[in-house]
């Protein structure tokens, strides 16, 4: 068995989540390969690019896009801002407070439906280089993953994360950039780094959330 082989049998075990009663909560799981630039990482990313949303996959929702675009359909007002992410056409849309920016960014949403959760949350809190521990569940299937990650290119959670009221689930950056429009994370919702970090300076403890 080759050592490629093996790592990548490896990773695909990320997919684990801690289950409380039919309610899946989400941690992204460690990818070992992402600090190997051999196997096509784009750790140093294109900031023009990301913010454009250029993604094959992407474009393919466009349609599907537009039909989001009236948070009036989501929420009854628009205080502190409010973030629409759309699971089924991988889609995250911001409306500030004032209504006067809108934005729309292609995102990585959960890889199945069990790992989809959706309904109402907010931001509460938010990070520059976040850290990253997986979840008990998470060691126990596979003890051989480090406890911590701190800061830095092999960072399941990317350049930035805003935290939300669920347990587990967040809203953050990734190194991997193959992920982005496509059905890839463990139950978060994924961006570009550089549009995390747009979506970051655009929000504020309090944001209103729905998941749909």
């Amino acid at each position: 068995m080759s050592k490629y082989f093996t790592r990548r049998a490896f990773t695909a075990t990320a997919a684990s989540t801690l289950v409380i009663g039919s309610k899946s909560i989400a941690q992204e799981g460690w990818n070992p390969d992402l600090n190997n630039p051999d196997l096509g990482f784009d750790t140093v990313q294109n900031q023009s690019a990301r913010l454009s949303g250029e993604a094959n996959s992407v474009r393919r929702n466009a349609s599907a896009f537009r039909d989001r675009s009236d948070w009036k359909n989501y929420f009854s007002n628009t205080k502190n801002g409010v973030i629409l992410v759309d699971t089924q056409s991988r889609a995250l849309h911001f409306w500030s407070e004032k209504q006067d920016i809108y934005k729309l960014y292609p995102v990585a949403v959960p890889s199945s439906d069990d790992l989809t959760r959706l309904g109402r949350t907010s931001v509460t809190g938010k990070r520059v280089g976040p850290d990253w521990r997986p979840t008990p569940s998470m060691l126990k299937s596979n003890p051989d993953w480090p406890s911590y990650i701190g800061p830095g290119p092999g960072n399941p959670l990317g350049s930035h994360a805003l935290y939300l009221s669920w347990t587990y689930y967040r809203i953050h950056g990734t190194h991997d950039n193959r992920k982005i429009g496509r059905r890839s994370s463990n139950g978060c919702i994924g961006l570009y780094n550089a549009q995390i970090a747009e979506l970051f300076d655009l929000t504020k403890v309090g944001t209103q959330v729905l998941f749909i």
